[in-house]
């Protein structure tokens, strides 16, 4: 494996689903050792993104590398090695709700190691630890608030040591109290551990105390990329709709239709 400042890479990605161009050249890398953020209008491809990084989906055209690696190129057995370095956060928290926090966590383990049982049970408390809850290892899923699922989904995550930390919405649905707890696990985890983060995220204002980098995509490729303070700097017209959450700009709120006065008096049925 390399020591590249660059821990993952999409060069000149094309990916295309049903004949929608999702992505048309997309050239996005990612820095080893930093929060990375991602942004952009709904249906822009965040999720469609991070299914390429995983190798879940493989590009129309050019390259996707992990740690130097071209994804392309690697059989099952080897993706799904790669795979184990990377722990993913899920919107939902993902928690498998017939077993208990403890088990949650330790299920990684039980699935990709031979590792005696003291041994795991020391890991998951220490990761539990780690996110304030080693005191709810017995609480089941349905006992939890979604603040407290949410950070031992984040627990499960990093259980494995990635290198990378993939989150999808991380602040979704959560209380501005379990919102901050979760804001302050990823800034600390990531530099504590030394980890990778990746977060795929709508929430401006959490992004911009969190983020080292920001790229915000729009109709397939990358139309801004900096610090959140230069993003915010920015004078575009797409990026300033965005970042202020305004409805008039480059990105249309409305879907196109017809003319909305004509079709209010004609009574016309949408088709």
């Amino acid at each position: 494996m390399t020591s590249s400042p660059v821990i993952a890479s999409l060069s000149g990605v094309g990916y295309a689903i049903r004949g929608h161009r999702v992505f048309d050249g997309l050239d996005l890398p990612i820095a080893r050792g930093r929060v990375t953020a991602i942004m952009g209008p709904s249906g822009t491809g965040k999720t469609t993104l991070l299914r390429l990084l995983t190798g879940q989906l493989q590009p129309d055209r050019g390259r996707v590398e992990v740690d130097g690696v071209d994804l392309a190129r690697l059989g099952v057995d080897a993706l799904y090695a790669l795979r184990r370095q990377m722990g993913m956060l899920f919107q939902n928290g993902a928690l498998l709700t017939d077993i208990d926090v403890y088990e949650n966590v330790a299920f990684p383990l039980r699935e990709h190691t031979d590792l005696p049982e003291s041994l795991i049970a020391r890991i998951v408390l220490m990761k539990l630890q780690a996110v304030g809850l080693r005191g709810a290892a017995r609480l089941m899923p349905a006992e939890l608030s979604g603040g407290m699922a949410r950070r031992v989904a984040l627990a499960r995550a990093i259980v494995m040591d990635p290198k990378i930390l993939i989150y999808d919405e991380p602040f979704a649905g959560l209380d501005p109290i379990a919102m901050g707890v979760v804001l302050r696990l990823i800034r600390n985890m990531n530099d504590a551990l030394g980890l990778t983060s990746i977060v795929v995220s709508h929430d401006v204002h959490e992004v911009s105390q969190l983020a080292d980098q920001v790229y915000l995509l729009s109709e397939g490729k990358v139309i801004a990329a900096g610090s959140p303070q230069e993003l915010h700097r920015s004078t575009e017209p797409m990026v300033r709709q965005f970042l202020t959450g305004g409805e008039e700009g480059p990105v249309p709120f409305h879907y196109p239709a017809s003319d909305y006065l004509g079709q209010l008096l004609g009574a016309e049925v949408p088709s």
